[in-house]
């Protein structure tokens, strides 16, 4: 005759191997979760953001497509080369952090997505940007595609009328916009832009791979 408690047995037996179900479930997504990176210089998205398709023209006259974000991570730069003081500050900031970043540059490439094609044509991104680094890229679109990926990228830009017709300027926003090496939006790094936190929030992010 089976003893008062063998039902309690087994019900402890049921739990306890319950228990080691879950905790093996639990482990297992745990190895298998990716690696999260916190960033103190900008906010990284909870679910990286698909781009559309789209078509830039780079600084060497060739086309720019999501192809060209696939592989490595990308620092997009909205501004203009015309601009007096945020976009070479930004840039020259931007080669400091490349120079700091030493082999892990390799890992990222820095992109000024010009939001003045009238006035930036490949020949005057190519000399803007090398002048900086000869590894920075440049890239614009004419209208309607430009504002098609600026609104895709969560940029924004209004043309600001000068004194003559060509004397103009642009506003537009100065955070920088990640891509991931998948060619989606991971995050952005907003102003004021510190090279040493970015240095480590880069870093931390190529070593990762997340």
């Amino acid at each position: 005759m089976p003893s008062a408690s063998s039902p309690n047995k087994t019900a402890l037996t049921v739990f306890l191997a319950a228990l080691a179900l879950i905790g093996g479930v639990l482990a297992a997504v745990y190895m298998t979760a990716p690696k999260t990176t916190v960033i103190e210089s900008g906010t990284l998205l909870q679910q990286p953001r698909a781009l559309p398709a789209f078509q830039l023209v780079d600084e060497t006259g060739a086309a720019f497509t999501n192809a060209q974000l696939q592989g490595r991570w990308t620092l997009i730069f909205p501004g203009f080369t015309y601009c007096p003081d945020i976009c070479p500050t930004t840039l020259g900031l931007l080669k400091t952090v490349q120079s700091q970043l030493g082999a892990r540059a390799d890992a990222l490439q820095v992109l000024l997505f010009s939001v003045d094609p009238e006035r930036d044509t490949p020949a005057v991104m190519q000399r803007y940007v090398h002048f900086f680094s000869p590894a920075f890229k440049g890239a614009t679109a004419p209208e309607p595609a430009l504002r098609e990926f600026a609104q895709a990228l969560g940029v924004a830009y209004a043309k600001v009328p000068g004194a003559t017709e060509q004397s103009y300027t642009m506003d537009h926003s100065a955070a920088l916009v990640l891509i991931n090496p998948r060619g989606e939006i991971a995050g952005y790094f907003t102003p004021p832009h510190r090279v040493e936190a970015l240095v480590k929030d880069l870093g931390a992010l190529i070593e990762n791979g997340a």
